[in-house]
């Protein structure tokens, strides 16, 4: 008969042990690098039609004030300046990581929905009209983004062809040089720091939810719920990732958002595993047994008492999978087969090779831009590891 201390469940993932764990985290120079790189491409996210936009950000015409680019503001625009609000309020509150969840995910839900209702900027964007109108003397002074175009402005008013290097235009102010259509590369690539972290938290957001709902059953239930489970994890790791995409996507329209989806329903299985290893050695400790002895609802016992007790090692694997989203994406757009307008890095890439020159700029900066971010997560998932299982930490 156990005692009464063996009965009590283990540490909980308390605001402190959170805590304890960042402080472990930051401890490690290559955590802070990566951490550093993704909040940097996080500011450019959110603030992109700031940074980079051929609307002008204010100007004046008569007398009177305007700001077209806060005309052209999508809902996508707006709900990430609220979810970006939502952040500083949270940090400055030093919330806990249950609140954090909570707080962005109505946010989100709440801004989305409140933004797609009521925000509609105008289909047609005519970039050249503000060169021209200036150009006339048609405005009394007018302030542009640091980087004044925008990444689906192709500049044809200004006779460029495409594909010029970095600084070479007759104008000399593209940073990154020009894509084959003559927009700005240095526009598009802060533009597609959106996608890249989209496609990296949302598909990894629904490969955990999958991974953790079978896995979690399986390990719980074990018996034929497991082997049923467990052959339908062997049989997505045995069918090739790469092909399983491309066949979706000819199948399917390209959009970012079916893309999200596809990645996160093929790459599951391995978060099922580690949720299926971590509840079937949960499931034999006293304080699960107390709580199945309780009566306490399934719903509790598996998602209150079970996952905060085991979601060290599955933290670790998602931190993994989001640089293996964004690969996942970077390599359809460099086949050919990702988003046809919107600018990406792995689209960018694919222009490197695609005349009968190598167009270096256009290899080595979306190139840099996508090892930095994958390796930036690398190390973050690294130092997760470290700090949750010690066991594990190299010498």
């Amino acid at each position: 008969m156990s005692s009464p201390a063996s009965s009590l469940p283990p540490p909980r993932q308390s605001q402190n042990y959170t805590a304890q764990v960042a402080r472990q985290v930051l401890a490690q120079w290559g955590a802070r690098l990566g951490l550093a790189w993704i909040g940097l491409l996080g500011l450019l996210a959110v603030f992109a039609p700031f940074l980079a936009s051929s609307h002008p950000l204010l100007l004046s015409q008569d007398g009177q004030l305007d700001s077209p680019l806060l005309r052209y503001l999508t809902p996508a625009d707006a709900s990430l300046l609220a979810l970006f609000c939502a952040g500083l309020i949270l940090v400055m509150a030093r919330a806990s990581l249950r609140t954090w969840l909570v707080g962005l995910g109505s946010v989100l839900i709440l801004a989305g929905v409140t933004s797609a209702a009521l925000i509609r900027p105008p289909v047609l964007a005519i970039y050249e009209q503000y060169r021209q109108q200036e150009a006339a003397g048609g405005y009394d002074w007018v302030i542009y983004a640091p980087i004044p175009y925008s990444p689906k402005d192709y500049q044809r008013d200004r006779g460029e062809t495409g594909l010029q290097p970095p600084l070479t235009s007759p104008q000399a102010d593209h940073w990154f040089g020009t894509e084959e259509n003559g927009a700005d590369v240095l526009s598009r690539m802060v533009h597609a720091s959106r996608i890249a972290l989209g496609i990296g938290f949302v598909a990894t957001s629904i490969a955990l939810l999958l991974g953790i709902l079978i896995g979690g059953l399986m390990g719980y239930f074990s018996g034929v719920m497991d082997i049923i489970g467990m052959r339908l994890v062997e049989i997505f790791e045995a069918v090739p990732t790469l092909f399983l995409l491309l066949t979706f996507v000819a199948f399917f329209e390209r959009s970012l958002y079916l893309l999200m989806v596809i990645i996160g329903l093929t790459s599951w299985s391995g978060y099922a595993r580690y949720v299926r290893a971590e509840f079937l050695r949960l499931r034999q400790q006293d304080f699960v047994q107390a709580a199945l002895a309780c009566g306490l609802p399934l719903r509790s016992i598996l998602f209150r008492h079970m996952l905060p007790n085991g979601i060290g090692p599955i933290l670790v694997a998602a931190s993994f999978g989001v640089a293996s989203a964004i690969l996942a994406e970077a390599v359809l757009s460099f086949l050919g087969l990702g988003l046809v307008d919107d600018p990406s890095w792995g689209q960018m890439l694919n222009q490197a090779v695609k005349s009968s020159t190598f167009n270096w700029w256009m290899a080595a900066f979306p190139g840099g831009a996508i090892f930095l971010t994958v390796f930036a997560y690398n190390l973050i998932g690294e130092a997760l590891r470290d700090a949750l299982d010690p066991y594990l930490k190299k010498s």
